[in-house]
């Protein structure tokens, strides 16, 4: 081993109790995969609702509800002490909701030209063919 390099089997301090690297990026990768499972399934429903708002006319994208989905989930982290922020959580879930979005505006076939990526919940022309 290289001087002053350490490896991931040198990170355990030994203690009782102290999970080493390799098992705590162990329990992040299972994680990982419940977290792909559970966004799939998100994005079923959101399909599912797509499928529902074109059914009955409706616009796909609905500021109001997607407000009540961020403020929710700021509200949930701080009940559970974190350690991500709700601005955090903010983040993560606009891209979690402009990804539903997306999905439900292609099973639509809808190329409406407001579709863009949001920025902190603002609409930006859709840039490309056709786009400004």
């Amino acid at each position: 081993m290289a001087e002053g390099r350490r490896t991931d089997a040198d990170a355990s301090s030994g203690a009782p109790g102290v999970k080493s690297i390799d098992e705590l990026r162990e329990r992040i990768d299972a994680l990982d995969e419940e977290l792909v499972r559970l966004l799939n399934e998100r994005a079923s429903c959101a399909l599912a609702i797509g499928r529902i708002k074109q059914q009955m006319g409706m616009q796909i994208y609905q500021p109001s509800r997607e407000a009540e989905v961020l403020q929710h989930v700021q509200g949930r982290t701080v009940a559970m002490g974190g350690p991500l922020s709700p601005a955090a959580l903010a983040r993560l879930f606009e891209r979690i909701i402009d990804e539903a979005r997306r999905l439900e505006r292609e099973s639509a076939g809808s190329h409406d030209d407001r579709e863009a990526d949001t920025i902190g919940g603002a609409w930006a022309p859709k840039r490309g063919a056709g786009g400004r």
